[in-house]
């Protein structure tokens, strides 16, 4: 009795040392843009797992971009929130983070490279699985890993997208996508229209693409962020966002179960 009762505190014990570790890493696109990392992983276990990066809203990579990576890595993963603004820059104000947007993503190419560089630096983190690797993004940044899907990727193996953008100047070409694709959308998103919805939809048909589309009843844009409300700015003029904490749920526990049966 006396030996259970100490293994049972021992492994309450290593159980109670485990934790997220959290670190920012500098690090630099192709074009030598300084940015900024926010990595995390859980160090109960020294083992390789599978690696997600994370791509921010528009409001650049703030707090709530962060909590993701460490809800990530508390889940089991290597996360890394990435930086595709420089200096790890963010803004609460809706004109600035259009403006920070619009000079991201004025040369697609650009923009591709510094996601790249966000995937490469998760790589290299020694607990991700290199074999396994994804990426979530919201917003802005659903966009993002939504192109990079697009452009085939080669080294991702499943993409989610809250709330984004779904609209692209580069559609899927069929036999392209590697990437396995969940979009998380809410039903009354009035910042993507329906005919966008209708057209992304036809675009994977036609590209072959092995995806999920869940729309999500009353859930506005940004219904993913317990912020967004405040953010919305009401009536001085700011995006037609809120949040939804039924679909914030939802929406996290149908992107688990999808990395579960993408990475088995």
């Amino acid at each position: 009795m006396r030996a259970l009762l100490a293994l049972t505190l021992m492994c309450s014990a290593a159980l109670a040392q485990a934790a997220v570790v959290t670190r920012e890493i500098p690090y630099q696109d192709a074009e030598g843009k300084r940015l900024i990392g926010y990595y995390a992983y859980d160090d109960a276990s020294k083992k390789e797992r599978p690696g997600i990066v994370v791509v921010h809203e528009w409001w650049g990579l703030n707090d709530y971009a962060k909590r993701r990576a460490r809800d990530l890595a508390a889940l089991g993963y290597s996360a890394l929130a990435i930086d595709m603004y420089g200096d790890g820059k963010h803004t609460e104000h809706p004109q600035d983070a259009q403006a920070f947007m619009a000079e991201a993503m004025k040369d697609p190419d650009e923009a591709a490279k510094r996601f790249d560089a966000g995937l490469e630096l998760l790589e290299r983190q020694p607990y991700t699985d290199k074999s396994s690797l994804g990426a979530v993004g919201y917003c802005f940044g659903g966009k993002v890993v939504l192109d990079a899907a697009r452009r085939g990727v080669r080294k991702l193996d499943a993409v989610v997208s809250f709330h984004g953008a779904l609209a692209t100047q580069t559609p899927a070409k069929p036999g392209e996508v590697k990437a396995y694709v969940l979009v998380e959308h809410g039903a009354d998103d009035s910042m993507v229209t329906q005919e966008q919805v209708a057209a992304f939809k036809a675009e994977m048909d036609a590209a072959k693409v092995n995806y999920q589309f869940v729309s999500i009843p009353g859930a506005k844009h940004g219904f993913t962020n317990p912020d967004a409300d405040r953010l919305s700015h009401g009536e001085h003029g700011g995006p037609d966002i809120g949040y939804n904490k039924a679909a914030d749920e939802s929406s996290w526990a149908q992107m688990q179960a999808f990395f579960k049966q993408v990475f088995k």
